[in-house]
């Protein structure tokens, strides 16, 4: 295998882990709601506050990459949010669960940054969709998994074992990637000279650019801010599989609990055949098109489907059919997924760190304000309006991609 794939490798089972932890809390919700007496708004406000801290230290942790390295600073991220993910186990209330989500949140700002930083790194331009794709399909699988670890451990034991578990993973993972990783594919040692020259030759970072004073000069792009506002939107509908999915399944549709893993699931499993379609379709496309169609047409297409299923999903009242609906729905939304982060490292070059953490600070704002607003939308007026307004901010997001442009590159 060559060594930029082994690099992809080691990187995907990481983002499988970031969502098999990230999930966990979602599908325990009910037997953490119960156990330590939450309401529907509280936990709203849980799920709420992780997004919020995230998105607050995304830019700052993509920037400090861009500055230190990749590496230095994933492994710093890696360690702080399995140790917080330990410590949600140990959560004995509403308070303290509320306080550990928040560092929880802070500490795994950064991650998809920093992965984006490295895979700019080593990785030649035209195979960015796909190594973004394998990714964010890693994170899908891993979150497909979360039920089937989660579900079976607290029925056996209780909801907190799960959490010890998936913490510990996560430190076994750290200490390899110290030790094996290096930041720049010139100072390894193990790879060849073929695919040293085929990298640099072909990465395009910018890299005779200086980059002092330049962080504030990605904002001066109306481009960068059609991207933002593209994520914004979404990632309010990824955020309500990630966060409220579960628990509306469960508390909104009723589904049985011996149903509850395979409906849980299933959109994720979806989702990680849409976000390898969508790199791979995305690379294929700019060879075809050029890189601004190339990057532009696979996931505007892929959200204007996405926010049709989960606008018909929230008026369905056969819940075999609204979940086929919805997994259709996240499938062709995570179309967008891995796009997006490589037109993030395409704008960004050196500074890739930095404009996707904007790009996923926007997204969390979104995620964010959703987040907690579906808990009181959801008491007031039904589990179904939140879904229905989701889908039509999803298909808002479609024709943003008409305003963004990868070839434009910040100086």
């Amino acid at each position: 295998m060559k060594k930029r794939y082994q690099v992809l490798l080691v990187l995907s089972v990481l983002s499988m882990i970031t969502f098999l932890d990230r999930i966990a809390l979602s599908s325990a919700s009910s037997s953490i709601m119960e156990d330590l007496h939450i309401s529907t708004k509280q936990w709203g406000w849980i799920l709420g506050i992780f997004t919020i801290a995230y998105g607050a230290f995304e830019i700052p942790s993509g920037w400090l990459g861009d500055k230190i390295g990749g590496k230095k600073v994933l492994t710093r991220v890696v360690i702080w949010w399995s140790v917080l993910t330990i410590l949600t186990g140990f959560s004995s209330g509403f308070i303290m669960l509320l306080v550990v989500r928040f560092l929880f949140g802070i500490g795994e700002a950064g991650a998809y940054p920093n992965i984006s930083i490295i895979l700019s790194k080593w990785f030649p331009v035209l195979e960015r969709g796909r190594a973004q794709a394998y990714i964010w399909g890693a994170s899908r699988i891993g979150a497909a998994l979360t039920p089937f670890i989660v579900l079976p451990l607290q029925q056996k034991y209780s909801w907190h074992v799960p959490f010890y578990i998936l913490g510990a993973a996560g430190i076994v993972w750290v200490v390899f990637w110290v030790y094996w990783h290096r930041e720049e594919p010139a100072t390894c040692k193990s790879i060849s000279k073929d695919e040293l020259e085929l990298i640099e030759l072909n990465r395009d970072l910018n890299e005779d650019i200086a980059q002092k004073n330049k962080f504030w000069r990605i904002f001066k792009t109306p481009n960068v801010w059609f991207l933002m506002g593209m994520y914004f939107c979404y990632a309010i509908g990824a955020y309500f599989f990630q966060s409220w999915f579960h628990t509306y399944l469960e508390k909104g549709r009723l589904i049985p609990k011996n149903q509850l893993i395979w409906a849980s699931s299933l959109p994720y499993i979806l989702a990680a055949i849409g976000c390898l379609s969508g790199g791979w379709l995305s690379d294929k496309a700019c060879l075809r098109f050029g890189k601004k169609w190339g990057r532009r047409i696979v996931p505007m297409i892929g959200l204007f489907i996405s926010g049709i299923c989960l606008i018909s999903a929230s008026l369905i009242s056969d819940n075999f059919i609204a979940i086929i609906a919805l997994g259709a729905g996240m499938a062709f939304m995570d179309v967008t997924a891995p796009v997006s982060w490589a037109v993030a490292m395409d704008l960004g070059g050196t500074q890739s760190g930095a404009v996707s953490g904007s790009m996923n600070t926007a997204g969390l704002t979104g995620a964010y304000l959703s987040t907690v607003l579906f808990g009181y939308l959801a008491s007031s007026y039904g589990y179904n309006l939140p879904v229905l307004l989701i889908g039509i901010l999803v298909l808002v997001g479609s024709f943003l991609w008409l305003e963004i442009d990868s070839t434009l590159k910040i100086a």
